[in-house]
């Protein structure tokens, strides 16, 4: 049983993937190519919004972002700390501080709440300047964008839509990458929307962002490659990735988003009762990059892991650290008694198999072992 099973996808559509990687190497356009440019147009359609700009990797996608607002030393940027590193990563690459904020527990998102409090707080320590809300689609759903925009506006921040798993998601029919005034997303293979290798995007209604986007992802060239006006990046989507991106963006579109929300049911449905199970709220869809529940302790999840590793069930701890807790801001002092949530969250949370190329009896199979053990476990706990 596979994780993420890849190859099953590979399979699918290995006619066509084959086809276009065959019709990239005859080409000999492996930078940049037509391929390039036909995948950015679908997907600014699929998202909704004006433009998309992709890049070589998701990090350097929300790394873009933050070059194309200038941030730097003496900014403040709220990040959530219950997510991948990257996040906060790129604040600190471009000079400006990380201000972590809690999780929602419920849906695993950033604690609007706690958002506007730790603004308050650095605009009374002064030390700072507010400047940039990231939000992080997790595990697929779409944060809660109708507040944190209301929060955003009122601080007169930007706002950049980490959407790097929630590719897909949507509320209200408004899909995930075209809520904040820039958004970003990842093709990591693992991703809702993978490639073979890595890469990213961006995405923005606004043509100011879009010049500047496509001038830093290449070395912050002007009119043309050798007319440089800005320090930029060198950050260009491989043609081949491209190639590879389009026919799974058209399998994504047409089932796979699908399938991904009928095995989550499944999984709700065999599951409601003995764990907590993941909350969609009204109106919110979500691309599930992960199926997470949650159990009682640390010591019930870790026992329920090494057994379902036993009978070749494999699971995930996202994140076993949040990123306030993380060695490299070992000196993290700001608000540390607002971050508890996600410090338990991490300490109870698993992921189980999700992908589209699941089916009922596997679903069934992995519920059945893990309320078994879970059964067990209770009893003689």
């Amino acid at each position: 049983m596979q994780f993420i099973d890849l190859k099953a996808q590979y399979e699918k559509m290995s006619l066509e993937i084959n086809q276009n990687i065959q019709n990239v190497l005859d080409s000999g356009q492996y930078m940049m190519g037509d391929y390039v440019q036909q995948l950015e147009k679908e997907l600014a359609a699929y998202v909704g919004v004006k433009h998309c700009v992709t890049c070589a990797n998701g990090t350097d996608a929300l790394q873009l972002a933050l070059m194309v607002w200038d941030v730097k030393v003496g900014d403040a940027v709220f990040v959530p700390s219950f997510t991948f590193y990257s996040t906060a990563e790129v604040v600190s690459i471009v000079g400006a501080t990380p201000i972590f904020i809690d999780t929602d527990p419920r849906t695993f998102n950033i604690d609007a709440n706690h958002l506007e409090k730790a603004i308050k707080d650095i605009l009374k320590e002064g030390k700072l300047t507010p400047k940039i809300i990231i939000t992080v689609d997790l595990f697929g759903q779409p944060a809660n964008y109708d507040e944190i925009m209301k929060i955003a506006h009122k601080y007169n921040l930007l706002t950049l839509e980490d959407g790097a798993q929630g590719f897909g998601g949507s509320i209200n029919g408004k899909m995930a990458c075209s809520f904040g005034d820039i958004a970003t997303t990842s093709f990591f293979p693992a991703k809702p929307l993978g490639c073979y290798g890595d890469g990213g995007a961006l995405f923005t209604d606004s043509d100011e962002y879009y010049q500047l986007l496509i001038s830093l992802r290449v070395h912050g060239k002007g009119t043309f490659k050798y007319d440089n006006v800005r320090i930029g990046m060198n950050s260009r989507l491989d043609t081949i990735q491209a190639a590879i991106l389009l026919p799974k963006l058209h399998a994504f579109k047409n089932y796979e988003l699908d399938k991904r929300n009928e095995y989550a049911e499944l999984y709700t449905e065999y599951l409601k009762g003995y764990v907590i199970i993941p909350y969609v709220p009204e109106r919110y869809i979500s691309s599930w990059a992960q199926y997470t529940i949650l159990l009682n302790s640390e010591n019930e999840r870790d026992y329920l892991q090494e057994e379902l590793k036993k009978k070749s069930i494999p699971t995930m701890i996202y994140y076993p650290t949040p990123l306030h807790k993380q060695t490299v801001y070992s000196k993290y002092n700001f608000n540390l008694d607002d971050l508890k949530n996600c410090e338990k969250v991490s300490k109870i949370c698993l992921s189980l198999p999700m992908h589209p190329y699941l089916d009922n009896e596997t679903v069934k199979n992995v519920t059945n072992n893990l309320i078994s053990i879970l059964e067990e476990y209770r009893k003689n706990g």
